[in-house]
């Protein structure tokens, strides 16, 4: 399963957010932080708000923060938000269509994939790899030196 560019961006925001939950974060940070166009990653920002994973302040000191507790939000959650009700193969067309029996083993595919994903909050996530949290830590601090 390859899943759109605008979800790995959402999986980015939300893992940055999580490592900085004491703060607002600007948007302009995290794109700087990945190397992102600031224009994708405030509207991917917004499907986020619209999902309930993030809050937005506006203002001259505003940005996003998670509205929820990093523990409290689950990778499967974000991914299945951001991908949508989509199938894995999209069936229009196909020569088999009412007689295949892939859809099944599919279905089951799909499935386990988000329930994967399901088992790991956004806190979890930082802790996966030793080196995760203080790199997005870092971010923050390399981009405030650059930019204060």
């Amino acid at each position: 399963m390859r899943l759109s560019k605008f979800t790995d961006y959402a999986v980015r925001i939300c893992l940055y957010l999580a490592a900085h939950q004491d703060r607002i974060v600007p948007i302009a940070e995290m794109a700087r932080a990945h190397d992102l166009s600031k224009n994708n990653l405030m509207k991917v920002a917004q499907q986020l708000i619209e999902g309930g994973f993030l809050e937005s302040l506006r203002g001259r000191a505003g940005g996003v923060r998670l509205a929820r507790p990093a523990s409290g939000i689950r990778l499967g959650q974000v991914v299945r938000h951001m991908e949508g009700d989509c199938t894995i193969v999209d069936c229009g067309g196909c020569l088999l269509t009412g007689s295949c029996g892939l859809l099944e083993p599919f279905a089951e595919a799909q499935l386990s994939f988000y329930r994967s994903l399901d088992r790991l909050s956004l806190a979890d996530a930082l802790l996966m790899h030793p080196r995760t949290l203080g790199v997005l830590q870092r971010a923050a601090a390399n981009d405030s030196a650059t930019t204060g």
